[in-house]
C-alpha cells in the first residue's frame, strides 16, 4: 500500500510538470491552429537558462526560473513575429516540417554550446531530501513541483476566464474575424499568447531538470510526451491537459515501476485507449 502511495505521488508530481510544459502547446494549438513540434525547443532553453545562470553566473535557483521564463516568453514572441505567423494559413505538412526543423536546428545549437552530456542543477538545500508524513517519505522537491502547478493553473484559470485579455483570447479563439471587427487586435493576442505558452514551456523545462533530465536531445526525447497530453486532454483548453497529463504520468510511473520490462508501452497503449473513448478530447474540444 505504502508503495501504491509513493508511485501516485512520484505519478502525480510527473504529470504536473508535463501538464506545465504542455499547456502552453495546448492554447497555442486551439487559438492558432498550429501545430508546433518545437515547443519542447522552448522547454529546453528555459533548462539551459537556469543552468547558465546557476552555473556560470551563480544566480539562485528560485531567482533562474522567472528568468527562464522571461528568456523563453521573448525567444517565443520574436520568433511567432518573424516566422510563425507566416505559415498560420500554410498545409500541416508545412507546419510540421517548419517546427520539426526549428526543433533539430535548437538540438544542434545545445550541442554545440554545452555538448552531448547531461546538464547539472544546483538546488537550494531546502528543496532536498524528503519529508516524512506518516509512515510515507515524500520528496521535498516533488512537493515543490506540485505546489508551483497549482498555483500556475489557478493564475492562468483567472488570466483566461476574468481579465479582459483572457476574454480577448477566447473571443480570437471563437471566430478571429468577428474579433477584429470588435477592435482586438488579433495579432497582438497570438503574439502575446504564444509568448505565455513559450514562456510557462521554459519555466517547465527549468523546473523539470532534477526530474527529466536536460540534455540536446530533450525536445525530441519527450515531444511525443507532450503531443500525448494534448491530444488526449483537447487543444486549446486548461483543464483537459490538466487531467490527461496526471493521468498519463500516473500510469507511466507506474508501468516503469510495476512493469519495468513493458513500462514505456503503457503509456501508449492509454493514449489509445482514452482516444477511442474520447475522440474529441477528454472535455470534448477536438485537438
Amino acid at each position: 500500500m505504502l508503495n501504491f502511495i509513493g508511485v501516485l505521488f512520484d505519478g502525480v508530481a510527473y504529470g504536473s510538470l508535463l501538464f506545465l510544459i504542455s499547456v502552453g502547446l495546448s492554447v497555442t494549438m486551439g487559438l492558432m491552429n498550429f501545430i508546433n513540434l518545437a515547443h519542447g525547443a522552448f522547454a529546453m532553453l528555459g533548462g539551459f537558462v537556469c543552468v547558465s545562470l546557476g552555473l556560470r553566473f551563480g544566480v539562485p535557483f528560485l531567482l533562474a526560473l522567472p528568468l527562464a521564463f522571461l528568456a523563453s516568453a521573448a525567444v517565443g514572441f520574436v520568433l511567432e513575429r518573424t516566422l510563425y505567423r507566416r505559415l498560420y494559413r500554410a498545409s500541416p505538412l508545412d507546419q510540421v516540417l517548419f517546427s520539426i526543423g526549428l526543433t533539430f536546428m535548437s538540438v544542434a545549437a545545445a550541442t554545440f554550446l554545452y555538448g552531448p552530456s547531461q546538464q547539472p542543477v544546483s538546488l537550494p538545500e531546502w528543496l532536498r531530501g524528503q519529508v516524512h508524513v506518516g509512515p510515507l517519505d515524500l520528496g521535498v522537491y516533488r512537493l515543490f513541483l506540485i505546489a508551483v502547478v497549482v498555483v500556475v493553473t489557478l493564475a492562468l484559470g483567472a488570466l483566461i476566464e476574468r481579465t479582459r485579455f483572457g476574454a480577448q483570447i477566447r473571443a480570437s479563439v471563437d471566430n478571429q474575424q468577428a474579433s477584429a471587427g470588435l477592435g482586438i487586435n488579433v495579432s497582438r493576442v497570438f503574439s502575446l499568447t504564444f509568448a505565455l505558452g513559450s514562456g510557462l514551456a521554459g519555466l517547465g523545462g527549468g523546473l523539470g531538470i532534477d526530474v527529466l533530465g536536460l540534455d540536446p536531445n530533450f525536445p525530441i526525447k519527450y515531444m511525443v510526451y507532450f503531443l500525448l497530453v494534448v491530444a488526449v486532454g483537447g487543444a486549446g483548453s486548461i483543464k483537459g491537459p490538466l487531467v490527461a497529463a496526471l493521468v498519463l504520468g500516473v500510469f507511466d510511473v507506474a508501468g516503469k515501476y510495476y512493469v519495468p520490462e513493458i513500462g514505456a508501452f503503457v503509456i501508449y497503449a492509454l493514449m489509445v485507449v482514452l482516444l477511442l473513448l474520447f475522440p474529441a478530447g477528454l472535455l470534448g474540444r477536438r485537438s
